[in-house]
């Protein structure tokens, strides 16, 4: 518990002053989040972390995690999607000079945490690019979901949310985290401006948000039990890697641009 806590206060002494600051320093950290989340793929995955296959990972990630104005420089035929497409030729490539040690399967694991990871991150930049309080409501239904959860699911918690991919996790639990970010978010947003002009529809928007961060969780359960591993790495100690402390923000930050509220 003690280098639980410990860890907690360095890395929000860390990730406070970025997400307040903003603009480059912070864009710059979530591309370096995202590439170790690729690399924590990797490790579940046995993969060498210098191999030709992880490079383009970790490339392809970065592409997909930065800003569009970061591409400006590519040729007009080229865009993001062009670009990425071609990082994914490669790996495919790779699996035809190195068969019978990288596969189909393994390519289709690498592109798709690619999109995924790079996706997250990318919301998660585009969100504090329109504002600090949008950014922190996304954190904020995560944070609150998932204490919520925690709190009272060990009071209330009686039934199984999804006993084989997260056995502690409790349809109480659930359902009152969700009530309860819910709650607090909408008295958020009687001070702060967030998404749409339409408070009603903000909170609904706010009940929908923490039911696509649950769902994070229990995706990187699925992925972490697949594996057979405990934790998704140890960058973290005490609390694991970044997909296990990023894994619901991975869903809500998407979802906020899906929604229309970045």
């Amino acid at each position: 518990m003690k280098t639980r806590v410990i860890t907690a206060i360095v890395a929000l002494a860390i990730f406070i002053p970025l997400i307040l600051i903003g603009h480059l320093p912070l864009t710059i950290a979530a591309i370096a989040l995202a590439i170790v989340a690729m690399s924590e793929i990797l490790i579940m995955k046995k993969m060498f972390l210098t191999s030709f296959a992880a490079i383009m990972s970790y490339l392809g990630v970065a592409i997909v995690t930065v800003p569009q104005s970061w591409l400006a420089w590519l040729p007009d035929h080229f865009n993001r999607l062009t670009t990425f497409y071609l990082i994914v030729i490669l790996i495919l490539l790779h699996t035809v000079v190195h068969k019978g040690r990288f596969s189909f399967d393994d390519a289709g694991v690498l592109i798709l945490g690619m999109l995924y990871i790079g996706m997250g991150f990318n919301a998660f930049i585009q969100a504090r690019a329109v504002s600090f309080t949008t950014l922190l409501y996304g954190m904020l239904i995560v944070w609150l979901t998932d204490s919520g959860a925690y709190i009272f699911g060990r009071q209330f918690g009686k039934h199984k949310l999804a006993p084989k991919v997260s056995p502690n996790k409790t349809i109480e639990g659930s359902v009152l985290g969700t009530i309860f970010a819910t709650v607090i978010l909408a008295i958020y947003l009687l001070f702060f401006h967030v998404g749409y002009d339409n408070y009603y529809m903000m909170v609904l928007a706010t009940l929908l948000l923490s039911i696509f961060g649950q769902f994070g969780d229990l995706i990187e359960s699925a992925l972490k039990r697949y594996y057979g591993v405990k934790d998704s790495g140890k960058i973290l100690p005490g609390h694991g890697g970044i997909l296990d402390r990023f894994d619901s923000m991975l869903m809500v930050m998407p979802a906020l641009y899906l929604l229309g509220i970045v």
